[in-house]
């Protein structure tokens, strides 16, 4: 345990989103239904939601893009914090999983907000034109820096990118694991660390939040 950043206890966690999470009947349906499924961790944490929401309000996004949907619950937060004439380009692969997403989006009545491409990502990337004012990226983890590279090319100066997962369940500091997705994570952050294009912080929510400002 460090002096520095408070781990979280189940009920310590319960006890923040009592106190903090303002959700949405859609959006807390939307998690209950996808926390049933078997890849239900690919969804992100709903504080994540929230802090997302927050970030789109501070900096006074208008135009983002997604980079991996899956139930669309992080594009559902986006959207519902996005101002009027606001839009969200959502990148996936998946039918079986934005299926799900696009019901939740019509109940929340934000999809006329959202333009989703069921295509590969990089290629749905090229064929962008910016200033986007927000990128979050949560997706394959090989494609981390491919993806980065288009979106710091997408991104307004001052806008700002949000990586997912780049804690990766504290696998980044196991030796022995030596998969491709935790060695892509480890290369990511040492990379970006020294990128002197963007200002990091990298914020311990969920599964770690990498934030890049673009210089």
């Amino acid at each position: 345990m460090t002096a520095k950043t408070l781990q979280m206890s189940d009920a310590l966690h319960a006890y923040l989103l009592a106190n903090s999470l303002r959700e949405t009947p859609v959006q807390r349906a939307l998690r209950a239904v996808t926390s049933r499924m078997p890849r239900a961790t690919m969804q992100i944490a709903p504080e994540q939601g929230q802090f997302l929401q927050l970030l789109l309000r501070l900096t006074g996004a208008r135009r983002c893009v997604e980079i991996g949907t899956f139930t669309g619950y992080s594009a559902l937060s986006m959207a519902l914090a996005l101002p009027p004439g606001g839009r969200i380009v959502c990148c996936d692969l998946s039918e079986e999983w934005t299926a799900i997403a696009r019901r939740y989006w019509k109940a929340a009545g934000v999809e006329k907000k959202i333009s989703l491409r069921i295509a590969p990502a990089l290629q749905t990337l090229q064929s962008l034109r910016g200033p986007f004012d927000f990128a979050f990226i949560d997706a394959d983890k090989a494609n981390y820096q491919n993806y980065f590279e288009r979106c710091l090319t997408l991104v307004r100066r001052g806008g700002l990118i949000a990586i997912d997962n780049t804690l990766w369940y504290g696998r980044v500091l196991d030796r022995r694991d030596r998969s491709a997705d935790t060695r892509a994570i480890r290369a990511f952050n040492r990379r970006l660390r020294r990128d002197r294009r963007v200002d990091i912080a990298l914020v311990p929510i969920g599964d770690g939040l990498t934030l890049a400002l673009k210089r």
